[in-house]
């Protein structure tokens, strides 16, 4: 199946720079070539059948979709990391996530980092994530990332670095489940001759986050807030909610009364004490934030400051977000934790820096340069791929608002062999571990490995013709 697969020159996560597969592939690659090309394609085709029947879409919505539900492009070849590496993943993931959770905490209480000059002032209050309204609160167990979702990736040295922390609403973790109850329908013969972490009970121990953070009651009504319908992730919240149990609202099932939050029902008013909210700061409570939103409750904040209501992701927590806020977070764990990052990141170029800017504009042709609060592959300039028009133009923008603007070497992320066009190609992947922190830490074996499927592409969004692959912790030595 393989002998017409010819990885890149960077590192592939089957093959050796020699050809030769991985040690841990050797189960795997024989399951696929007992399977044959064909039949993996005739496979794979029942697989999007069956996704389509599952529901497993999200929504574009921007001005040449109108709005179409799609299907998210899955690949059947799932990609595997050996549990060694693993482990050390997760203790990097805790270590950076802890000392986020710090950071939030300081910079809405004391401000200690601001006043050492460790961060500047002006970056945090500058974010578009920024939300001064949050000033001297105190979230429930003092943790304000409950759920997040980290975007790693492989350089081309095969070392795993932190691309961005997503800590606000991180989507895509149905898609991760759904992934691996496709795989083992459709392809349970390649779990043959090996153990594979299994990912089942991640709602399970979602609903126990959730419920954790209501700790004035010992039996916590989670609720889970969504936009409504027509929002791009709409599948992943009824999903989410469904395999919790719980039930899925929107701002107007909810009312404000005597700083406690209450949903209404058929029997009455029934009080709630979680909120698993999927909207943004912004439209949480218009009394406090944006005040035309129609999407949040009215009192919402004030009952959140009473300690009446618990609500995950805490608002707030998006300053963090924010990429050039991401620049500083190995600084934060020498702050606060006295350890060396883990996980470190990817280099970056700050392009408010006068020097980081003059070389950033220097190199705009090898570089890729993105907006600080964009997201889903939106505003990004990846130089080697750009025209001069194109690099033009983002020179004229980092110099009229340089604090919007990081740069960072175009990294040759590493390649996971997909179905492109009925053949076997080498794309580029990343991957979103989901980490969730309520009394203790948990982090999900594996998570959602996002495939750049457009041949030669380096970006995985699925806004940007991205797909996904299951992920397999397996037993064995790291790749």
């Amino acid at each position: 199946m393989f002998s017409q697969y010819k990885p890149n020159q960077g590192y592939d996560e089957y093959f050796t720079s020699t050809d030769q597969p991985r040690a841990t592939l050797t189960p795997l690659l024989s399951s696929l070539g007992q399977m044959g090309l064909d039949q993996l394609n005739r496979n794979h085709a029942a697989a999007g059948m069956l996704l389509k029947r599952l529901g497993a879409t999200f929504r574009l919505n921007d001005s040449d979709s109108k709005g179409v539900e799609r299907i998210l492009p899955f690949d059947p070849l799932p990609r595997l990391i050996g549990a060694r590496d693993w482990e050390r993943l997760e203790r990097g993931l805790f270590q950076r996530l802890e000392a986020i959770d710090r950071f939030l905490a300081d910079v809405y209480g004391d401000q200690k980092i601001l006043a050492d000059g460790v961060v500047p002032r002006a970056d945090v209050e500058s974010s578009q994530g920024w939300r001064p309204q949050m000033q001297g609160f105190q979230p429930p167990l003092g943790r304000w990332c409950h759920i997040s979702g980290l975007d790693l990736v492989r350089d081309g040295d095969g070392t795993w670095r932190v691309l961005e922390d997503n800590l606000r609403c991180p989507s895509g973790v149905a898609y991760f489940l759904e992934n691996r109850r496709v795989m083992k329908r459709m392809f349970p013969s390649l779990f043959a001759g090996r153990t594979v972490q299994p990912i089942d009970d991640y709602p399970s121990h979602l609903l126990q986050t959730l419920r954790e953070l209501a700790p004035w009651t010992d039996t916590p009504k989670v609720v889970l807030l969504t936009p409504g319908v027509f929002n791009s992730a709409y599948f992943e919240h009824s999903y989410l909610a469904q395999q919790m149990g719980i039930q899925l609202v929107e701002g107007r099932d909810l009312v404000c009364e005597g700083d406690r939050v209450w949903m209404r029902s058929t029997a009455g008013l029934e009080a709630v004490d979680v909120i698993y909210r999927r909207i943004d700061d912004d439209f949480l409570d218009p009394a406090v934030f944006r005040s035309d939103s129609l999407l949040g409750v009215r009192g919402l904040m004030g009952a959140y400051a009473a300690g009446r209501v618990a609500i995950a992701n805490a608002p707030g927590t998006g300053v963090a977000d924010d990429k050039l806020i991401y620049a500083y977070v190995g600084e934060m764990i020498r702050y606060y934790l006295g350890e060396e990052p883990i996980i470190e990141n990817v280099p970056t170029y700050i392009c408010s820096r006068p020097d980081d800017q003059a070389y950033v504009l220097a190199h705009l042709g090898e570089l890729v340069v993105k907006a600080v609060a964009e997201a889903g592959g939106y505003g990004m300039l990846i130089g080697p791929h750009a025209s001069q028009a194109e690099i033009d133009e983002f020179a004229v923008k980092i110099q009229a608002n340089p604090r919007n603007y990081i740069a960072q070497p175009t990294l040759e992320l590493s390649t996971v062999p997909s179905l492109s066009e009925g053949e076997l190609y080498p794309c580029h992947v990343d991957l979103r571990p989901y980490v969730l922190r309520g009394k203790e830490a948990w982090v999900s074996p594996g998570g959602l490995t996002r495939v750049a499927l457009r041949r030669g592409s380096l970006v995985v969004n699925s806004s940007q013709g991205g797909g996904c692959k299951d992920t397999w912790i397996v037993d064995e030595a790291p790749c």
